[in-house]
């Protein structure tokens, strides 16, 4: 009996290439993502609002910090979130996650003062974010092979849609009971969803038991010259990649644009990401993963450089919304291939720490990478956004050149110019 039962769980089990529950899992995760990472892809909304409000009295990089926090926490945490998920189900994470993120907005609409919304909106918030990510990943990658591209690509759309529909949210229900009462509102929302989310979302592998002395992160894989070229590579696109998102709203209404248009700016971003997110990882199975992942690095950077840089010198509605358009769908390309090229990179004996090591660099660049460019937009009194324009451009191609060596590397030790 205990013979059958354990060669059960040690043989895989063939994906049902989704099903009723595997589909009802890329629902949940939709709902998932779209309360999560779609709600932080509006950091601009609250970075602006900020600082004419409740934080007025700090500079850019004081606020910035919430929301890099935000991000760090989306990564930082992702193996023990993954350990447990393997170990127990989607469960012990899901559930407590979202009381986590409406917890952490309905606080956020109590906070008056910095350290409260740096807890409320930025940790309590981010670690909730982190777990619901997290959990709606995992699950939709169990249910599929064969298509799982098209379904990760369904559930990670609801990010971009989430990025879309909280800046225009946000923006018509202050109109009316103001930011403390959308902030309250934004928590309504985000909880329905997450209602569906842990309604759908299961699990479909066996449990594993729990490896106490499995390692977690392994920073000697580094030492691989195409993974190392590839995570610092990555560092220095997660490095400079949320500069738009947190300050293209701000420098259009310091611009003269309307606060609708700059906050529809945000909008714009998160719909084009939509065809970003999905169209060039289709791209990608044809021409190989990392040869898209190096062109669309390369047109990230560039695209602040050319695209975003001039608007500070000649304001313009047309340019900035070609900008934002273009930005997105080139950043929501790389954020989509990240991933999935790290899986590429090693052999499956090391996949697990090779990810935990890999979201352990992402989660550092997170964490630095805003503050950072709200300290050099303190230093040119925030009216001159070039040198933050300057920091995200070399970054996103300094990051393209890094990632390319990597690419060059794999496609020698494989032979083949689809890498």
């Amino acid at each position: 009996m205990s013979e059958s039962k354990e060669q059960s769980v040690s043989e895989p089990v063939i994906p049902p290439e989704g099903g009723v529950r595997g589909w009802m899992t890329v629902a949940g995760a939709f709902c998932a993502l779209f309360s999560s990472f779609g709600f932080l892809n509006a950091i601009g909304v609250f970075q602006a609002i900020y600082q004419e409000t409740s934080l007025k009295d700090y500079d850019a990089s004081d606020i910035s910090w919430i929301f890099a926090l935000q991000l760090a926490l989306m990564w930082a945490p992702g193996p023990l979130w993954g350990r447990v998920i393997d170990t127990y189900g989607p469960v012990p994470v899901l559930w407590p996650s979202s009381v986590l993120c409406v917890l952490g907005l309905c606080m956020t609409s109590l906070a008056t003062k910095y350290y409260e919304i740096l807890l409320a909106q930025g940790l309590c918030f981010g670690i909730g974010a982190g777990g619901v990510f997290t959990s709606a990943m995992i699950c939709v990658g169990q249910w599929f092979v064969r298509q799982r591209g098209l379904a990760t690509g369904i559930a990670v759309s609801g990010s971009s849609l989430g990025g879309v529909i909280f800046p225009i949210f946000l923006n018509r229900v202050i109109e009316d009971v103001g930011f403390y009462g959308a902030v309250r509102y934004t928590a309504l929302l985000v909880g329905v969803m997450l209602v569906f989310a842990c309604a759908l979302v299961r699990s479909r592998l066996p449990r594993k038991e729990w490896d106490g002395k499995a390692a977690w992160v392994d920073l000697a894989l580094l030492k691989d010259s195409a993974f190392g070229l590839y995570t610092a590579g990555a560092f220095f696109i997660m490095w400079g990649i949320w500069a738009p998102f947190d300050y293209l709203t701000s420098m259009a209404e310091n611009a003269g644009f309307s606060s609708t248009l700059a906050l529809y700016l945000i909008s714009i971003i998160n719909g084009a990401s939509v065809f970003g997110r999905t169209i060039p990882p289709q791209i990608a199975d044809v021409f190989g993963h990392f040869n898209v992942l190096t062109v669309c690095c390369t047109l990230t950077g560039a695209s602040m450089l050319c695209l975003w840089l001039p608007f500070n010198y000649h304001p313009s509605h047309a340019g900035i919304i070609v900008f934002a358009a273009v930005y997105g769908f080139v950043s929501g390309s790389v954020v989509s291939l990240l991933m999935p090229c790290v899986a590429k990179v090693g052999d499956l004996q090391t996949l697990g720490q090779r990810f935990g090591t890999f979201q352990l660099v992402m989660s550092v660049a997170c964490l630095t990478g805003l503050p950072i460019m709200g300290a050099i937009l303190q230093k040119q009194n925030y009216t001159d956004y070039s040198g933050l324009q300057l920091f995200g451009g070399c970054c996103g191609l300094l990051g393209a050149a890094l990632i390319g060596g990597s690419t060059l590397m794999i496609r020698k030790r494989r032979g083949s110019k689809k890498v």
